[in-house]
């Protein structure tokens, strides 16, 4: 069972409270962590990746294990922590501003 943390604004657009679990099929990647949740909450499609290419939006960062696995590659592994659930999958609005 895969956990993910969501931003409290993608929580409340897939009116979910807390962590959300995911059982993922295949090998654990973002990817398909991102594939398992967008089918279970489609209303949160084209809100982390864009619709068309699937790449992470600009300002959405991911992060486990206190490292920030925004730019591996989306089908790279996911650390065992994250795997076996000992540790959640943190889907982060970045903040920008001057």
């Amino acid at each position: 069972m895969i956990r993910v943390m969501l931003p409290a604004h993608l929580r409340a657009l897939a009116r979910v409270k807390g962590e959300v679990e995911l059982e993922v099929e295949g090998p654990p990647t973002q990817q398909s962590v991102l594939d398992t949740l967008e089918a279970r909450y489609p209303m949160l499609r084209g809100t982390i990746r864009d619709h068309a290419s699937h790449q992470r939006r600009p300002f959405i960062r991911f992060f486990a294990c206190e490292e920030d696995l925004s730019h591996e590659a989306p089908d790279a592994p996911l650390p065992d922590a994250v795997t076996t659930g000992a540790e959640p999958l943190m889907i982060v609005g970045a903040i920008a501003g001057g």
